[in-house]
């Protein structure tokens, strides 16, 4: 009888409370942001739609808009009986105001979690659409933003049950939205300790599919949260101000423990996947498990990219899926070079995403991995419709001449000069370079030819020089 009486209770504060409407709310402020507005979630493998994984982190990114949402509806809750003038005879009852106060919870836990739920599951439904790598890796991305939603809309209740004013909802709303906003502002520029920026709900932008969050993270911003979550609850069943007062220990407790915890360098922040980036062979063609659907376009490729090449002394064995790094861990910038020795010498490289090849033919494949005699490239050419600003902030003619050079050397297997599959803003300017780079490496002897090649090979594993020179001269200068 008293589970059926708690369950009337939850359905009509779920009828007439603001936790329904704060439901819909979420979710067409999420989608809005995610699938309507233009934005970083959008492009290449990490769009949000691409992964399970990135589908939870960037509904995370979101949080700079779905928790200030939470906290003002939590607000306006809490607001409700003064606003009603039910204040004075709610408080003679003789049903204890936790009671209250747990049903509410209740409701907006329900609303809200499932809100934060149907956002994801659209966006799961478009991963499994575009063959995602199935796992549960996401869980706990998922399970830390749903419980920041119900920590955020109690302390909007409690926050407007201490200070019952028309004012509070509005102000606390733009209180968060600064908050979280300007803790976003500050994550390259490390103008604040990572360990405070962690305290907020939104995670930075998704870096790598092969990326995930570390256990640190989710256990501090948890303990955070909860201790967030039990001062709301604490600050909204309170009637006196000792015990408003105590209410702020459990976030002062919280914020004890969760702060050295979380980790106090960016880099640590995000580790790789284990399960994602495990590879998975066939013969001497491996890639990774994330990527797994892909590895029957390119086994034909990658073993006969393997034969030519073997024209070669000492020629690549194995072709191997690259698994990137944290962008800026080790690069330090878009166009830097990579450093010498990240790639083993008898491997040949492929980079899904780098390599523009979505949807590559045969043939494709198989120059992208004969390009550079097999060699990944040292300079990433990778960049879509870039700004003057990105055009300005490396040295254009270094990645044409780069990428000219290794359309010759993959031409001198095939037989046949032919663009690979690079950028479209680069590729005229490179076929301007590499015709007549062709012609003068065909003009010489077959053994010096074969000598050139093994050069820009031996330079490009090293990135050391301008791989046309090598071509022109037969080593670096």
């Amino acid at each position: 009888m008293r589970a059926r009486r708690g369950g009337r209770i939850l359905r009509i504060e779920l009828r007439r409370s603001a936790a329904p409407l704060a439901g819909v709310l979420l979710v067409l402020v999420a989608l809005v942001l995610l699938q309507l507005v233009s934005g970083p979630w959008w492009e290449g493998a990490e769009s949000w739609t691409r992964q399970w994984t990135s589908t939870a982190w960037w509904e995370r990114f979101a949080m700079v808009l779905m928790w200030p949402l939470a906290v003002s509806a939590g607000a306006v809750h809490g607001i409700r009986d003064r606003r009603s003038g039910t204040s004075e005879l709610l408080a003679t009852t003789p049903r204890p105001g936790w009671h209250r106060a747990v049903t509410a919870a209740g409701a907006f836990a329900l609303t809200l979690t499932a809100a934060y739920a149907l956002v994801f599951l659209y966006g799961g439904v478009r991963v499994l659409g575009n063959d995602g790598y199935v796992h549960l890796g996401w869980l706990p991305i998922l399970a830390v933003g749903a419980l920041a939603l119900l920590a955020g809309a109690l302390l909007g209740m409690g926050v407007a049950r201490t200070v019952p004013s028309a004012l509070t909802p509005p102000v606390l709303a733009l209180a968060s939205l600064t908050a979280v906003t300007a803790v976003h502002e500050t994550v390259t520029g490390g103008m604040v300790p990572n360990r405070i920026v962690l305290l907020s709900p939104a995670l930075s932008q998704v870096y790598s599919t092969f990326l995930t969050v570390t256990w640190r993270v989710h256990a501090g911003q948890t303990v955070w949260l909860l201790g967030l979550a039990a001062t709301g609850f604490l600050l909204l069943v309170a009637r006196k101000p000792r015990a408003r007062l105590l209410a702020l220990l459990p976030v002062v407790l919280g914020a004890a423990v969760a702060v050295p915890l979380l980790p106090a360098d960016s880099a640590r922040n995000y580790a790789l996947d284990k399960a994602a980036t495990a590879l998975v062979c066939e013969g001497r063609v491996c890639v990774t498990k994330l990527h797994e659907p892909r590895l029957a376009a390119l086994k034909g490729p990658g073993e006969e990219a393997l034969r030519l090449l073997g024209r070669l002394p000492g020629p690549p064995s194995a072709v191997r899926e690259s698994v990137d790094p944290w962008p800026g861990e080790t690069n330090g910038g878009p166009m830097a070079p990579r450093p010498s020795g990240v790639v083993p010498i008898g491997v040949v490289t492929v980079d899904f995403e780098a390599q523009a090849l979505d949807g590559a033919t045969k043939d494709e494949y198989t120059r992208a991995l004969l390009a550079g005699a097999g060699t990944a490239p040292c300079l990433d050419a990778d960049m879509n419709d870039p700004t003057e600003e990105q055009r300005r902030a490396y040295d254009e003619t270094k990645v044409v001449r780069e990428l000219a050079a290794r359309t010759v050397a993959a031409a001198w297997f095939t037989g046949e000069l032919k663009p690979l599959r690079a950028t479209a803003w680069l590729r005229a300017d490179a076929e301007a370079l590499a015709g007549p780079a062709w012609d003068a490496l065909r003009a010489l002897p077959p053994d010096v030819q074969r000598e050139r090649i093994t050069a820009l090979r031996t330079a490009a594993l090293s990135c050391d020089g301008d791989l046309l020179d090598v071509l022109k001269d037969g080593g670096p200068r």
